[in-house]
This record gives C-alpha cells, sequence and structure tokens, in this order.
C-alpha cells in the first residue's frame, strides 16, 4: 500500500476511536448525557462508577475494540512499523479529543489496551498487575496508570532483546503520555487523599 493508502489509514483510526460510544448508548438507551455526570468522562470507569450497569461493560468492549481493530488492520496490510506506530497512537488521540463532541472524551486506558495486544499478546501478562493493584488500594486510576507505564518497560525490553520494532515502543510511550496526562485530575486527587475507589457511587453533583 502507498503512502496515500498509509495516510488514509491512519486517519481511519483516528475516526474509529473519535467514535464517542459511550456518550451514544448512554444517550439512546437511557437518555443520560455521560459527559454531565461524574468525572464528565466518555469511557468506561465514568460510566461504572457513575451509572453502572452493562452499558458500561458494552463502552469497555467498544472502547478496547476501536483500539485494537486499526493495529491489527494494520499489521495485516503489512504496513511499515512507523505506520502501523501513528496508526496505534491515533484512535487514542480521537479517543481523548474527539472532534464530535467538542474535543472532549475519556482517558483512553481501554483503547491504549486494545492497541497494546494489538502489537503484542505479551501485553495481557499486564491485566495481573493491574487487577492487583486495584485490588489492593481500589483506585482504579492507579492501577489504570501504572500498567500504562510498565506497558512502555515491556515494550523497551522487547525490543532490545526481542524483535519488537523501536517504532512501536515509541508509540506506546505516546499513548502512555496521553493516558497519563488525562488522568492528571485523578492524581491531583490521589495526592489530596480525595480520589474515588472502586465501588464507590460518585456524587453525580460534581
Amino acid at each position: 500500500m502507498d503512502a496515500v493508502g498509509g495516510l488514509l489509514l491512519i486517519v481511519a483510526a483516528y475516526l474509529a476511536g473519535a467514535g464517542p460510544r459511550g456518550v451514544v448508548l448512554w444517550r439512546t438507551l437511557k437518555g443520560i448525557d455521560i459527559r454531565q455526570v461524574g468525572s464528565g468522562g466518555t469511557g468506561a470507569t465514568n460510566s461504572l462508577r457513575a451509572l453502572g450497569g452493562k452499558i458500561a461493560i458494552s463502552v469497555l468492549v467498544l472502547d478496547f475494540l476501536k483500539g485494537l481493530i486499526p493495529v491489527l488492520v494494520a499489521r495485516a496490510l503489512d504496513m511499515p512499523n512507523w505506520v502501523v506506530a501513528l496508526v496505534a497512537i491515533a484512535p487514542v488521540v480521537g479517543h481523548c479529543w474527539s472532534p464530535f463532541i467538542n474535543f472532549r472524551g475519556g482517558k483512553g486506558m481501554a483503547t491504549g489496551g486494545g492497541i497494546a495486544i494489538g502489537l503484542s499478546p505479551w501485553f495481557l501478562l499486564l491485566v495481573v498487575p493491574m487487577v492487583l493493584i486495584v485490588w489492593r488500594t481500589r483506585f482504579v486510576s492507579l492501577g489504570s496508570m501504572i500498567s500504562t507505564l510498565l506497558a512502555v518497560v515491556l515494550a523497551l525490553g522487547m525490543s532490545l532483546f526481542g524483535d519488537f520494532p523501536g517504532w512501536w515502543t515509541i508509540a506506546l510511550a505516546v499513548v502512555a503520555v496521553i493516558i497519563v496526562f488525562q488522568h492528571r485530575a485523578n492524581i491531583a486527587r490521589l495526592r489530596a487523599g480525595t480520589e474515588n475507589r472502586f465501588g464507590q457511587k460518585l456524587n453525580l453533583s460534581r
């Protein structure tokens, strides 16, 4: 595929990530604008904490797939490593700053997870430390950020000692920076001791 095809694939990945599935699901099925409750994020965590239910699981799966599928398509088309890297970054950018909802969005964790696993199934191993951290601390945000940073460490190790392309490691590092940046409010609450714990019902008036 030529350069134009690669560019179209990157744009398609961005638009796939930008689709506000959470907003659409909650508005269609419940008549609720998820951006107006809880943290205002459109992803699965805010959906689960603020409103709970099966829709939150659907949001998680859909957000995961919009990271996974573009990467798998780019790899199936045997795109150059740098194109795959940009395709990997694009859905997270679209998810976090969607042009369809005034450049707002979620924190990118589920989409980032789909991207990482699309690049290598070895990243499934990081589910273990994330679950352990959330189980021990009940802070989803802390588990998300630590597992995201561990993904970069794992990618770097695979690049140095395996056949994981350096471009892909750079892509995961960029994704990690975006995810941590999107958690900046959570970081402030963690430092202040006011972060919401897993299972804690949010105050929807916030």
